[in-house]
């Protein structure tokens, strides 16, 4: 009897064993079936940084080897399709504005009283002799719409764990970088640091989250720094010192008209 006992006693542990190892088992499946993708990994980083819009205050200050400069610049953003940058100061380039509305981008400029409406081409263009191209500055790119995103294996960047994310153009997007590889900290979703690729698959620009900070009532980067590779000692400071997330902006202000009299 003790031992037929001490059977079903060893029985009952197996079966008891499988049936956690099964519960075990169902819930990493369930895990893995809501496991986030590399696009929404990205949307969740761009919500975070943008919001549904976006009013802050930059300052940007560009640094070359034998000299810099700072510009105070306001900027609205609202969702994708629409941008406006208006440059404070220094007074030789205040008043100066651009304009996006969805494809289409504008400079107003106040000394030659003129509207111009900038080709595609201009997108890889530096914004305003910085290091930051008028792409990057008023988001015509969009991460998820026109490039393919691949997870890779986690990295760290200043000690977070981060998603890495791959991304290469889709086929006819118009687009201005070969490859885009992303390190989103798992944490905030913050893009720490992002490396812009040529079409031959040379990093040219590296940009780094130098500063974060709680700030319009959410975690974010408020620092960033982009290099060039090939130019030494080459590199442009983002520096946000006010920013307000979700307010009502109506499309009709990102206009050509409210370009000349945006204060």
């Amino acid at each position: 009897m003790e031992k037929n006992s001490q059977a079903n006693t060893i029985n009952e542990m197996k079966l008891f064993k499988s049936i956690i190892n099964t519960i075990f088992f169902c819930l990493s499946c369930l895990l893995v079936g809501f496991g986030q993708t590399s696009d929404e990994i990205i949307k969740k980083s761009e919500d975070n940084m943008r919001g549904k819009t976006l009013r802050g205050t930059m300052n940007i200050k560009t640094i070359r080897p034998t000299w810099s400069r700072e510009m105070s610049v306001n900027i609205w953003l609202k969702g994708n399709d629409y941008a406006m940058i208006l440059v404070k100061s220094p007074d030789r380039d205040k008043g100066i504005t651009y304009l996006r509305r969805k494809k289409e981008l504008w400079n107003w400029m106040p000394i030659l009283e003129k509207t111009i409406k900038l080709p595609p081409s201009m997108m890889s263009q530096a914004w305003m002799g910085t290091d930051f191209s008028n792409d990057y500055l008023v988001k015509e790119s969009s991460l998820t719409t026109d490039f393919e995103s691949v997870l890779q294996k986690d990295s760290t960047v200043d000690s977070r764990v981060c998603w890495k994310v791959v991304l290469t153009p889709k086929e006819n997007a118009a687009v201005v970088w070969g490859k885009v590889v992303l390190f989103i900290d798992k944490t905030d979703y913050l893009q720490l640091r992002n490396e812009y690729y040529d079409e031959d698959g040379s990093v040219l620009n590296v940009a780094h989250a130098t500063e974060i900070q709680k700030m319009g009532g959410r975690t974010i980067v408020t620092s960033l720094e982009m290099k060039l590779t090939e130019k030494a000692g080459n590199k442009t400071i983002i520096t946000y010192q006010s920013i307000v997330f979700d307010e009502m902006i109506d499309d009709n202000f990102f206009s050509t008209a409210n370009m000349k009299q945006i204060k």
